[in-house]
């Protein structure tokens, strides 16, 4: 460096904030206002440890000292030569050893200089290159270096007497890397296998060649033998893997992870990884030598945090520490236990190998109840055939929101073979009606009408004709009916009131804020002596608010209809919903979101619901205020709020009574039906 050995540069107490490249740097006599000093060094940096602007670097001329941005590697400019210090010596050697326990080679490094050195984390990848650069301040008390592999990018920082740091500034625990234990067959006296676990091996159909070839061995503890699965790449022993005869495993010590045999998936395009060694040796004994087995068994469950980086991922080291086989591989057959834990293994693997190229396999039955756990229960019970078979036919491992038609076949079976009961589905219980709209589960009908035309009342006595047919059950959220006595319809006596209570309550279930509800079925129903209803009125409910409710509060919104109507199925087992009307619930939306987009939502929260749960739902939406209006019919276009109350429903019901005696009967109500999608459910028409 050009810097005066003797010069010490203090910062004055100006706020100004000055950067220096120290190949720009003279030992001429600064301009700048700075001021020399004999109290301690000061370091100066050339670099910030974190960016404090977005704007771009530019070329900066003061006094004669100018700065361009070279590089955004830190670059510390020391004003004096530490050595002199008297804890130099001490703080450099520290910092050396802890530079050694990651993985560093410390034999050549020279503070103030950067040294080219084989990364730790990647070791230069292939071709062994040094690309990892790692530069030591004068005082010798940091360290920080960069991989500049691309397919490493590890960066990082220590520091002699304090915790380690990022090189932006930042707190990062330091991935301490114990050097890997070179083992030996010898050093860690393994032997060839008796007879016995020969025997034992055989006994699970695992032959002795193929414990041959994949290095098999044994070690004695007294006068026990235990299993050695020899860990080793490209023929080396890297580590070891006991198991004694009650299935206790153990693994050498400061031993590098890998897949167990890793070199038969060298230059495979297809590989299968399964959960243990012994189903590693079965799958050869199937003809499948593109197998590997994880180290450390299967996780309890799916762990519910992110994924964290490969330097922190521990648990599955194995994966990153063999990545450059994986890379290679376009479709991975995860073949793990089909038990909880073997589900929870094939899941992080898929999450951290990418499940597009992931494929699953299914075990086959044992019996009524149970499966297969693993490939050596099936090669053990159905022989390397049947193994053979089962891997041949892995499944696509599912990926959120994409589906193969098999995946619902089961449903399309049940269409065809008429199995649920309800495919074509329901009767309105009207002959006339029926050619043109029947209810089907999992689905939504938008109903309109000018108001007192009818809607509710028309819902009501199909909601009985359905209960009366098939024995449906219903949720009813109804803001608006309230229950009166009938005087065209004749009184029901003790009895049949009694026998009208009982059904209404195992039939219909309420949806309402804060209120008493009840039936007043006197009015509206009689009931023959299956207590089946055989005549219905216009009257509903009678419903009666309760001391803590009053008219200020805020209406329900959707998603408390649907909260409430979703533990209606699950308690009642209720197979329709019924909403009524549109305009009694709250709509309030965030001030950027349009009518329209909001009606879209609300649509598309019903119809998950409905398909979800097999449940039809009635929506009942008033049109908007009709200017001119001739009397006649509206159409699904003329509600109020947005056209996807008809895009998006599955069918549109309009109920019209005439007004016009002139035009034809008063007393009469017409059903159009608009917007109807499949021919399950029927036609437009009227």
């Amino acid at each position: 460096m050009l810097l005066r050995q003797q010069q010490r540069i203090v910062i004055s107490s100006s706020p100004t904030i000055f950067m220096a490249s120290k190949h720009l740097l003279k030992p001429t006599t600064p301009t700048l206002p700075l001021k020399l000093s004999l109290s301690s060094p000061v370091t100066i940096s050339a670099f910030p440890l974190k960016p404090n602007s977005r704007i771009l670097p530019i070329s900066l001329k003061t006094s004669a000292l100018p700065y361009t941005s070279q590089s955004n590697v830190p670059r510390p400019v020391y004003s004096v030569n530490p050595e002199g210090t008297g804890n130099f010596s001490s703080r450099l050697s520290f910092l050396k050893k802890k530079l050694e326990v990651i993985g560093f080679d410390t034999e050549m490094l020279k503070p103030g200089q950067y040294s080219h050195l084989t990364c730790p984390k990647c070791e230069g990848g292939n071709s062994m290159e040094k690309s990892l650069s790692l530069f030591i301040t004068l005082d010798g008390d940091n360290a920080q270096w960069l991989c500049h592999r691309a397919k490493c990018g590890w960066r990082g920082g220590i520091r002699a007497f304090v915790d380690g740091r990022s090189s932006n500034g930042s707190l990062n625990p330091i991935i301490k890397m114990k050097p890997k234990r070179e083992i030996t067959e010898k050093g860690l006296g393994l032997e060839p296998l008796c007879s016995e676990l020969v025997a034992y091996f055989g006994e699970r159909m695992i032959s002795k060649e193929t414990l041959a070839r994949n290095c098999v061995m044994q070690k004695t503890y007294g006068n026990q033998s235990t299993i050695a699965f020899t860990y080793r790449r490209n023929g080396v022993l890297v580590s070891c893997k006991y198991r004694d005869v009650n299935k206790n495993f153990w693994q050498e010590k400061d031993t590098e992870k890998i897949f167990y045999g890793v070199d038969d998936i060298k230059q495979a395009s297809d590989i299968i990884i399964v959960e243990g060694e012994i189903d590693k040796l079965s799958m050869e004994e199937a003809g499948f030598y593109n197998c590997v087995s994880v180290p450390d068994g299967a996780p309890p469950s799916v762990s519910t945090k992110a994924l964290v980086s490969e330097e922190e991922d521990t648990k599955y080291q194995y994966l990153w520490n063999c990545k450059e086989y994986l890379e290679k591989t376009s479709r991975i057959i995860l073949a793990t236990d089909g038990d909880a834990p073997g589900c929870a293994l094939a899941e992080e693997l898929a999450r951290r190998l990418g499940r597009e190229r992931c494929w699953r396999v299914k075990w086959p039955k044992k019996n009524e109840g149970e499966h297969f756990k693993d490939a050596n229960e099936v090669l053990m019970y159905l022989g390397p055939d049947v193994l053979k078979e089962v891997i041949e036919n892995a499944e696509l491992y599912p990926i959120q929101g994409l589906f193969n038609f098999s995946n619902y076949f089961n449903e399309i079976d049940a269409y065809y073979h008429h199995s649920l009961g309800f495919e074509l589905g329901v009767s309105t219980g009207w002959r006339g009606l029926d050619g043109l709209y029947n209810v089907v589960p999992g689905e939504l009908t938008v109903v309109t009408g000018v108001p007192n035309s009818g809607k509710s009342e028309w819902i009501d006595a199909l909601l009985c004709n359905i209960n009366r047919s098939v024995g449906w059950k219903f949720a009813l959220c109804s803001m608006e009916n309230k229950a009166r006595y009938g005087e065209s319809i004749e009184r029901m006596n003790v009895d049949e009131f009694e026998q009208g209570k009982k059904w209404l309550s195992e039939t219909f279930y309420l949806i309402r804020p804060d209120v008493m509800v009840l039936y007043c079925p006197s009015t509206v129903m009689k009931f023959d002596q299956k207590f089946h209803p055989l005549t219905f009125s216009s009257e509903r409910l009678l419903s009666l608010p309760t001391a803590n409710w009053s008219e200020n509060e805020s209406l329900p919104n959707i998603k408390w209809v649907l909260d409430l109507a979703k533990a209606a199925v699950l308690r009642h087992g209720i197979r329709g919903l019924v909403i009524d009307p549109y305009n009694e619930l709250d709509h309030q939306r965030p001030p950027s979101q349009t009518e329209t987009e909001y009606v879209s939502q609300i649509l598309t929260m019903i119809k998950r619901f409905a398909q979800h749960h097999s449940c039809h739902v009635w929506f009942v939406a008033h049109p908007r205020q009709l200017h001119n209006w001739d009397g006649a019919p509206p159409n699904m276009y003329d509600i109020s709020g947005s056209a996807h109350f008809i895009n998006k429903c599955d069918n549109g019901v309009v109920i019209h009574r005439n007004r016009n005696p002139e035009a034809g009967p008063i007393d009469q109500v017409q059903v159009w039906t608009t917007g109807v999608y499949t021919d399950i459910e029927g036609t437009p028409g009227e």
